[in-house]
C-alpha cells in the first residue's frame, strides 16, 4: 500500500482510524471503495468528535415510520440495517487498487512463465532490467514528488482521480513482481554457476534476501499489527537492498561470462539498462529525504484525547504531512488544515491512539522532523469537481477541513460529540470563520441523542446542495457503511482506502 504509504503509527494502535490510509490511497464510487471486513476495525475512542458551538446548524431527522421510542431508546435509536446486495459488496471490495494489483501481478507471472519456456527473448537477455523496472515503478508509486505531478496532470488534464487513489495497487504489484523476477534471475544464475563468477552469485543472493525481507515486512498483517517492525525492516533493509543492488548490477554487467573475465571498459556498464534503472531508483528514494527538516511546532492540548500541532506557513488544501520526533524513524501522516497558501500557519490534528500520539499530549515537543515535500490526499482532487460534500467523523476533520475552508463549493458534514471540548477553540474558530452556516452540518451525537442516519443525511444534503461527489473520511466501519450506502443509492463517493 504501501510501503511508506501506510505510514501511520508506532504500534498497532498508533493511528486514528479516521486518518489511516488517507495518503496512499482512496476509493471511488464508480469509484467508491473500502474494505468490507469492518468487524476487524474497532471504533476510534474519539471517532465521534464534538460540535464546535451550540449555535451551529444540524439536520433534524424524523424518527423511522412506526417507531415508538422508550425512555432509554429515545437517546440512541436503533437504525434498521440497510440491505446491500452481494454484487455491490463485491464491487466495493474489488477496488481499483486490487484490480491494479491483480493485473500487474498476473502480467509479470505470465512473463516469468514465458521466460521459463524460452518464449520471451527480452527476458532472457535483460532479466535484471525486468527486476529493476518493476522495483523502480513500485518506488515511483509512493514518491511524493511523482504523485504530486500525477495529480496536476489529472486535475488539469485527464481527470482520472480514481486511478490516482489506487496506485498503491501498482506499488504492491510491482514490488512483489520485482521480487519474483529477482528470484527467477538468481535461480538462472545458479543454474549456470559454472560460467558465473562467485562474487556475482553472492551479491545476487544477498540482494534477493534483502528485497524479499523488505517486501514481506510490508504485508498488511505485519504493517498493521507491528508497525515499528514494518518500518524498520521495510526502510532500512530496503536501503541495504538498494546498496546490494548496485553491487549486483556493477558486478553482473562488468563480468563477461563468455570470456570468463572482467571487462575493463566502462561502455558495457554505461549502456546497461540495469544501471540506469538503479540510478533512477536511487534518485527517487532520496528525493523525499532531501527535503527533511527539523521545524518548530506549537502544541495545543485542548483535551487528553487530542493534540493540535501548529506549524509556520500556509498550505494548499488536500495535502498530508509526515512528522516524527527523530530524523529517520517512526514517521506518521496527518491531514493538514490551512486557510490557504498565504496563511501564516497550518495545523495537524493528532488523536491519541498509541505511543507516538500519546507522547504529543504527555510531552509536547518544541520541534519535530518533517518532510517539507508534502503528499497529496483525496482532497487534493476536489478541484476537479464543481460542488461536493466532505463528510468526516472524529479526527477525520483534520483531512477534511481545508477543502471546505478554501473552497466555497464544498459542504462540510462533521459527525461527533463534544467537539469544542475535545478539539478546542482553534479548530472551532477556523470552522466558524470560513464556513457559512448554510454550508455545514455539525452533528453532535451527544446533544442529538445518538448518531444520525448518515445515508439519509447524505442524500438530503446531496439534493439540497447540488453535489456531484462525496469525499468520506472515517474509520473502517463508518467508511464501509457510507460507501456501500452511496453505491446502492447511486451517489458518487470516495472513501478512505485501507491497502490490502
Amino acid at each position: 500500500m504501501v510501503s511508506e504509504g501506510r505510514q501511520y503509527g508506532g504500534d498497532s494502535q498508533d493511528y486514528d482510524d479516521a486518518e489511516k490510509g488517507i495518503s496512499e490511497k482512496y476509493s471511488s464510487l464508480s469509484l467508491a471503495t473500502i474494505y468490507f471486513d469492518d468487524l476487524w476495525s474497532p471504533l476510534s475512542p474519539i471517532h465521534e468528535g464534538i460540535t464546535p458551538s451550540s449555535s451551529v446548524p444540524v439536520l433534524s431527522l424524523s424518527w423511522p415510520a412506526g417507531w415508538k421510542p422508550t425512555e432509554s431508546a429515545a437517546k440512541k435509536p436503533a437504525r434498521p440495517k440497510q440491505k446491500i446486495s452481494r454484487w455491490i459488496i463485491f464491487q466495493v471490495w474489488f477496488t481499483t487498487y486490487r484490480k491494479f494489483f491483480v493485473f500487474v501481478t498476473l502480467l509479470n507471472l505470465a512473463g516469468i512463465v514465458m521466460a521459463s519456456l524460452g518464449r520471451f527473448q527480452y527476458a532472457q537477455n535483460h532479466l535484471g532490467a525486468l527486476v529493476l523496472g518493476n522495483l523502480l515503478c513500485a518506488i515511483l508509486m509512493r514518491n511524493e514528488l511523482f504523485l504530486r505531478f500525477l495529480y496536476i496532470i489529472a486535475i488539469y488534464g485527464l481527470r482520472i482521480t480514481s486511478v490516482l487513489q489506487h496506485v498503491g495497487g501498482i506499488h504492491s504489484g510491482c514490488a512483489l513482481s520485482g521480487a519474483a523476477w529477482l528470484v527467477y534471475k538468481i535461480v538462472d544464475i545458479i543454474r549456470h554457476r559454472a560460467v558465473q563468477n562467485s562474487s556475482v552469485i553472492a551479491t545476487g543472493v544477498i540482494t534477493n534476501t534483502l528485497v524479499i525481507i523488505s517486501v514481506l515486512s510490508a504485508f498488511p498483517w505485519v504493517r498493521n499489527n507491528h508497525h515499528n517492525v514494518f518500518e524498520k525492516h521495510h526502510r532500512f533493509i530496503g536501503w541495504m537492498g538498494l546498496a546490494a543492488t548496485w553491487c549486483f548490477v556493477i558486478l553482473g554487467d562488468t563480468y563477461d561470462i563468455k570470456l570468463g573475465e572482467w571487462r575493463t571498459d566502462s561502455h558495457s556498464l554505461l549502456s546497461a539498462q540495469e544501471l540506469w534503472f538503479a540510478v533512477f531508483m536511487t534518485i527517487f528514494v532520496l528525493i523525499p529525504w532531501v527535503t527533511l527538516r527539523e521545524v518548530p511546532v506549537e502544541v495545543e492540548i485542548p483535551s487528553p484525547k487530542v493534540a493540535i500541532l501548529r506549524f509556520d506557513r500556509g498550505m494548499q488544501q488536500g495535502l498530508l504531512g509526515r512528522i516524527s520526533r527523530t530524523s529517520i524513524m517512526e514517521y506518521h501522516a496527518f491531514g493538514i488544515i490551512s486557510e490557504g497558501r498565504k496563511s501564516p500557519y497550518h495545523y495537524m490534528i493528532c488523536g491519541v491512539q498509541g505511543d507516538f500520539t500519546k507522547s504529543l499530549v504527555v510531552n509536547p515537543p518544541k520541534t519535530v522532523w518533517t518532510r517539507e515535500l508534502k503528499f497529496a490526499g483525496v482532497g487534493h482532487a476536489s478541484a476537479m469537481f464543481k460542488r461536493g460534500i466532505r463528510v468526516c467523523t472524529g479526527t477525520g476533520i483534520g483531512a477534511a477541513l481545508s477543502t471546505c475552508i478554501q473552497s466555497p463549493n464544498w459542504f462540510l458534514i462533521w459527525i461527533g460529540s463534544d467537539q469544542e471540548k475535545t478539539f478546542g477553540p482553534t479548530i472551532a474558530g477556523l470552522i466558524h470563520k470560513h464556513i457559512e452556516p448554510e454550508r455545514m452540518i455539525l452533528w453532535d451525537s451527544k446533544k442529538q441523542g445518538g448518531r444520525p442516519d448518515t445515508m439519509q443525511l447524505l442524500k438530503d444534503t446531496w439534493n439540497s446542495f447540488g453535489a456531484e461527489v462525496i469525499f468520506i473520511t472515517s474509520n473502517m466501519q463508518g467508511n464501509d457503511e457510507m460507501v456501500r450506502g452511496c453505491r446502492a443509492a447511486g451517489l458518487h463517493a470516495f472513501g478512505t482506502l485501507w491497502d490490502f
